[in-house]
């Protein structure tokens, strides 16, 4: 029980810290050859009891079946590596369901594939999804922990059943 209130408290946490990350991007520089997601492209109002306006600076992104919280600015910079001598970019993704429980699948079968648009580069590495719950607003939540190996122009999918969500990220480093 101590374990899994721990590996709450740090599911809860985090998710302020991916979004203070994606607002401190507005001045970063995205290449026009970078086609990334913007507010607009694929909007959803979540269905009850998830909140329907998502939190300043970002937007909600997919359809009932599967989405996803983005930065308006289609950044991430400054993401820290995962341990002291790992070179790769660290993110924590955080996707919705309409009727996903948290309980009934704490390990959902989220998967999450990523490639780089922009030059050669290795596939990004993914966890395995964890299930979350926020009761204040995010209800049942699914979460899963990326590295990308570079910077650059990333094309990240999400998988859930027979749902694909993609969408297309600059990744920079923090100015």
């Amino acid at each position: 029980m101590l374990l899994r209130v721990l590996a709450l408290t740090c599911v809860v946490a985090v998710p302020q810290l991916s979004l203070a990350q994606q607002r401190r991007t507005a001045n970063q520089h995205v290449p026009d050859s970078c086609p990334i997601t913007k507010p607009g492209e694929q909007p959803i109002v979540p269905p009850p009891p998830y909140p329907a306006k998502a939190p300043k600076g970002t937007f909600w992104y997919g359809t009932s079946q599967l989405w996803t919280l983005l930065g308006d600015t289609g950044t991430w910079a400054g993401l820290g590596h995962y341990t002291p001598n790992d070179p790769t970019f660290r993110q924590k993704l955080f996707y919705w369901r309409q009727g996903y429980d948290w309980n009934a699948e704490p390990r959902p079968r989220l998967t999450v594939t990523g490639r780089r648009l922009d030059a050669a580069a290795p596939p990004l590495m993914a966890d395995g999804a964890n299930g979350g719950y926020r009761e204040e607003d995010w209800k049942s939540f699914m979460v899963v922990g990326i590295n990308l190996p570079t910077l650059g122009c990333w094309e990240i999918k999400g998988r859930y059943e027979n749902t694909d969500l993609t969408f297309v990220v600059w990744v920079a480093e923090q100015r």
